[in-house]
């Protein structure tokens, strides 16, 4: 086994995307690709030459075996997938859109995924890793799931180990609100990093300004709070260090999913290639800005020499 730089786990599934902009029951036509938060940012840190670990139950089926190969070409190690034939691996369906955020259906309830449980840590996989990063999403799946969260955040803690968390809110997965809210926050004060949107973080603390909710987390343990902040790019405070940092300019908004998982991307492998807090949070904000212009949920993720060039060209524009 080799020596991974990040660990993750979640739940990959199949992604059907509409070709034509029409409602999700009139469209004839759909391409198929991989989706998934965690996925998403494991790809995006392969990309950017990192060597990635992911973690998840899949189907023993075909949708199962597209994620694998999808996964492999992305040079994601996969050690730690195991497979399943009690159960499904996940689906979803998505609606292509001119503007605003797509109509998205989830076929995800009992999936393989869904059946995580504190039995399937691996504590010698994960060891290998120098950053555990994880969602809030496997934590609405199922309480194994959260279980088996909270025992990875808490092992890879204990091992000295760095860990970011991005709560990716998804109400229509949870129990109810105040569950979630809970949870997530649970999960949240284990993190080293954390990562939420502006508007997360008002239904997580009931806060309105950056500021406040990043004293929130950081009362209760956390090191780092960076908070996005969408167009206007993001916020963020670490030890006595604070300060916004502008987004970029995007020439046009194609789609908007997997903007946060580009973010995570861009703030982590910044701050494992030794920059400074700043200069990940500019990375962060070019990777999502990247996603957005870019129709799937992360045909945006870019490789580094991609990734340099497009925060150069856009430092140009913005000096000249």
């Amino acid at each position: 086994m080799k020596n991974l730089d990040v660990i993750t786990f979640g739940e990959p599934m199949a992604m059907f995307y509409a070709n034509e902009v029409k409602p999700l029951h009139l469209v004839k036509s759909f391409s198929r690709a991989l989706a998934g938060a965690e996925s998403n940012v494991a790809c995006g840190l392969a990309r950017l030459d990192l060597h990635v670990g992911y973690m998840t139950k899949l189907g023993n089926d075909s949708f199962g075996k597209f994620i694998m190969e999808e996964l492999y070409k992305e040079k994601v190690d996969t050690m730690g997938i195991r497979f399943t034939s009690e159960k499904a691996t996940g689906m979803l369906i998505k609606s292509k859109v001119v503007e605003g955020d797509p109509e998205v259906e989830y076929f995800r309830k009992n999936s393989a995924a869904s059946t995580l449980n504190v039995d399937d840590l691996s504590e010698e996989y994960f060891g290998q890793a120098k950053h555990l990063h994880v969602t809030g999403i496997p934590s609405a799946l199922s309480s194994g799931c959260h279980e088996f969260s909270l025992a990875a955040m808490r092992y890879m803690k204990q091992e000295g180990k760095t860990i970011s968390f991005d709560p990716n809110l998804r109400l229509k997965l949870w129990k109810d609100k105040q569950t979630m809210i809970k949870e997530i926050n649970q999960l949240a004060c284990l993190a080293d990093l954390f990562l939420p949107g502006m508007s997360e973080a008002e239904i997580l603390t009931g806060l309105s300004t950056p500021e406040e909710v990043a004293d929130f987390y950081i009362s209760k343990g956390v090191k780092t709070v960076i908070i996005k902040l969408g167009a206007k790019g993001a916020y963020f405070k670490k030890d006595s260090e604070e300060g916004y940092i502008n987004g970029f300019a995007v020439e046009e908004v194609v789609d908007t999913v997997g903007a946060g998982d580009g973010f995570a991307v861009g703030v982590i492998s910044g701050l494992l290639d030794g920059k400074t807090i700043q200069e990940a949070v500019i990375r962060g904000n070019a990777i999502g800005a990247l996603q957005v212009m870019s129709p799937g949920d992360m045909d945006g993720m870019p490789t580094r020499s991609k990734l340099d060039e497009f925060i150069e060209k856009q430092h140009k524009v913005h000096n000249s």
